[in-house]
């Protein structure tokens, strides 16, 4: 299987490596990141390519390149110039927008980009979403060159999110999901327009479905704090105790802690483990979905710990 990251600019590596520029905080206990300083890590299989793009404070948008054609979508462009540079840079044919949610963290770029970039083809599943032109819903499917684009829509956080499940027909690399904000590593979306029993039926009946060598390409750059708040569901859960240090020592090398794997999720993410008993008697319910809420509320108010 060939996988591996690349770094723009700089020499391959076994894990993501790239050259990031930080600060510390005025505490001096954590970094800050300056995404807008970060380089794109690239992520190569031989079929597709994804180039992480930072932006804002702490969101990714996505390059998805096809390998084949040199065809490629990008996902949630908010930055539409670095977009278009990375295009130039990858000398490839920027034809679709994969849009996750109408939020303008993730949205607010497209009509700048459709200007920047005539023809663009928009998906999306909400009407709220900005110079959209397909509007899709569950199982819809399309291409970008040669892989295959399945919408999968996952209500909750927005009531119109898709996440978007990209493969290659007859390849033996791993497929790819864009999971925006309803999953995280190690964490999911609030609920600002949904229920809890919509975030199971996402996390565990949609994305939780999907093979388990899935690459979890998400919104945002949450993932430390999301794994303190595991901790404290689970406090003696190893996946969520090694996972942590992990990510910590790749953060602090300026390195993204994207793409995690489905797999991976249901051995640290308390969201997608609430049929664990562990994460069960943590909130006080044998009940799944009740499960789900309760643990969701107390994110909303967790007091992230500086260790």
């Amino acid at each position: 299987m060939l996988f591996r990251f690349l770094a723009a600019g700089a020499r391959a590596i076994g894990v993501l490596g790239t050259a990031a520029t930080y600060q510390l905080a005025p505490s001096g206990l954590c970094p800050v990141r300056l995404h807008s300083s970060r380089r794109s890590p690239v992520v190569v299989q031989s079929d597709m390519k994804v180039v992480l793009l930072p932006a804002l404070t702490d969101n990714y948008m996505y390059l998805l390149i096809d390998e084949d054609t040199k065809e490629a979508a990008v996902v949630d462009p908010v930055e539409p110039g670095k977009v278009v540079d990375a295009v130039k840079k990858h000398g490839v044919k920027l034809t679709t927008v994969l849009t996750t949610h109408h939020h303008w963290d993730h949205a607010g770029g497209n009509e700048k980009l459709v200007k920047l970039v005539p023809g663009l083809k928009v998906y999306g599943g909400d009407d709220r979403v900005g110079a959209l032109t397909q509007k899709v819903t569950h199982y819809n499917t399309f291409s970008v060159g040669s892989l295959s684009v399945k919408c999968l829509f996952t209500p909750c956080h927005t009531k119109g999110h898709i996440c978007y499940f990209v493969t290659k027909d007859k390849s033996s690399e791993p497929s790819a999901v864009f999971t925006g904000d309803t999953m995280f590593v190690a964490g999911c979306g609030k609920f600002f327009e949904g229920t809890a029993d919509e975030m199971y039926k996402a996390l565990i009946d949609v994305l939780g479905r999907l093979p388990p060598e899935t690459r979890v390409y998400c919104g945002h750059e949450y993932t430390i704090n999301n794994l303190k708040f595991a901790r404290h569901v689970e406090p003696h859960n190893e996946a969520v105790q090694k996972k942590l240090a992990w990510a910590k020592e790749t953060y602090n090398n300026g390195e993204p802690t994207i793409p995690s794997t489905i797999g991976e999720e249901f051995t640290y993410n308390p969201f997608m483990r609430v049929r664990e008993r562990s994460v069960q008697e943590h909130t006080g319910t044998s009940d799944p979905i009740e499960t789900m809420g309760r643990i969701r509320k107390e994110k909303d108010n967790f007091r992230v710990p500086k260790d």
